[in-house]
């Protein structure tokens, strides 16, 4: 078996992936690498030629974006361009 760079560069990405996945519910920083990898995976699948699985890997990074963005704003308590309370509290 040939492993190139390109195989490696995929491994790598899906088992980040897996990795993220699991350790999501610890901090939401997970959810962002795990949106991240899905980015990388979906990287290897265009230019592995597999663009079915590029797309699908597209579409997990943004869910996976959103779901970051919606913890972040759960624990701040703050909506797009909104001040905490903790802020306002110091200002």
């Amino acid at each position: 078996m040939h492993l190139n760079a390109l195989t490696i560069f995929g491994l790598v990405s899906v088992v980040a992936c897996l990795a993220f996945y699991a350790l999501e519910k610890r901090s939401h920083w997970f959810v962002l690498a795990f949106a991240a990898a899905c980015a990388l995976s979906s990287v290897y699948g265009f230019l592995q030629g597999a663009w079915p699985f590029g797309l699908v890997e597209i579409a997990w990074t943004v869910v996976a974006l959103r779901r970051w963005w919606s913890e972040v704003r759960a624990r701040t308590g703050t909506g797009v361009g909104e001040k905490s309370e903790r802020v306002r509290e110091l200002q």
